[in-house]
């Protein structure tokens, strides 16, 4: 399937568009021809992060998603458009924060989705797809009395799918599963095209630095020491490309009321993760070998963690062509090499200093 000429001039409304997965979205779209609309939380400055550099061949909607009136004045400029394409990726994604911040947690990413899926009935809105971006955290682990529910790979690790049974452990996850589920029931009562996509662990430039890759990274690149919490949980890397490509074949391909999960389709221990980003950018030149310490204090609250996530992506595959293409090296090195030039973009995000 081509994409580029698919997207070429479609009108498309993506929220989060100037946060991570967003701003690679919106500059693919934006390369592919789409006539894009994004919709960034207004601020004070006004200023734009990671899409600064498409201003001039994007239209620019600044709101709140908490706000419904914010979001219906944004979203009312589709009405002259048909079959639009709304990419839904704004969200609170951070699991250690959202325990921090719960309640802004469940505001942004349960009343942020239930505004948007209202406002699009309200405004009688001609949508094509309506792609609500979940998130792997929502598997959660394993509930022993959803043993046998669950698919297993030849080597007894837990496969997920569509099918899998969910066991949310955390706020963020909690909220994102919320989000889903609105989603189909937007679709169930007024035939809305919603589908929903989990992503596996997306890394790769721009990423806030509070996530696990990017406290590996930018403490490579400042000191001698990398200090981390829990190193034994496994987690399926995709790289933010492969992601974007997985919400684009979805938006065209996918049923609604349908879910789709997507990875590497592979998975590695936070400790492998750690070792294989050093020796990327100790191979790199960018650092000669970082000592690796783990701090109690880095832990995930409680029993909160999720010990293994591991994707089974073949209804995506089947009924899209998707697969990665972006081997864990590869991108290791590509993200090195942009936190290593970026680090004005971080420096003050981090959370280790």
């Amino acid at each position: 399937m081509n994409l580029k000429s698919r997207f070429a001039e479609r009108p498309v409304f993506v929220t989060g568009a100037d946060g991570f997965v967003g701003s690679h979205l919106t500059e693919q779209l934006v390369e592919f021809g789409a006539d894009v609309h994004v919709f960034v939380r207004a601020t004070s400055s006004g200023e734009l992060q990671n899409i600064r550099h498409l201003r001039d061949e994007i239209t620019i909607h600044r709101g709140d998603l908490r706000d419904k009136h914010s979001v219906e004045q944004a979203m009312k400029h589709l009405t002259e458009y048909s079959d639009t394409i709304v990419f839904h990726l704004a969200a609170q994604a951070h699991v250690g924060e959202s325990w921090d911040r719960p309640y802004e947690t469940i505001d942004t990413n349960v009343v942020g989705t239930l505004n948007l899926l209202q406002t699009v009935v309200d405004l009688d809105l001609d949508i094509a797809k309506f792609d609500t971006a979940g998130t792997s955290e929502e598997y959660g682990n394993v509930d022993g009395q959803m043993e046998d529910k669950h698919e297993y790979d030849s080597d007894g690790r837990v496969l997920l799918s569509e099918r899998s049974p969910v066991n949310p452990t955390s706020v963020y996850a909690t909220s994102k599963l919320a989000a889903d589920f609105l989603t189909m029931n937007y679709h169930d009562a007024y035939g809305l095209p919603g589908v929903t996509t989990r992503m596996f662990n997306n890394y790769g430039p721009r990423q806030n630095p509070r996530y696990i890759t990017g406290t590996i990274v930018t403490q490579a690149l400042e000191r001698g020491i990398v200090e981390l919490g829990n190193l034994t949980p496994r987690r399926d890397m995709c790289y933010v490309s492969d992601g974007v490509r997985g919400h684009m074949h979805v938006a065209l391909e996918g049923s609604p009321g349908e879910e789709y999960v997507y990875g590497y389709g592979e998975n590695i221990s936070m400790r492998d993760w750690t070792e294989l980003l050093l020796e990327v950018g100790s191979e790199e030149g960018y650092w000669e070998d970082p000592e690796i310490v783990q701090r109690d204090d880095r832990y995930r609250p409680g029993d909160s963690d999720v010990e293994e996530l591991l994707v089974g992506y073949e209804k995506l595959h089947e009924e899209t062509g998707w697969e990665p293409e972006v081997s864990w090296r590869e991108g290791a090195r590509h993200t090195i090499e942009w936190y290593a030039a970026n680090k004005e973009k971080w420096f003050g995000r981090v959370d280790w200093r």
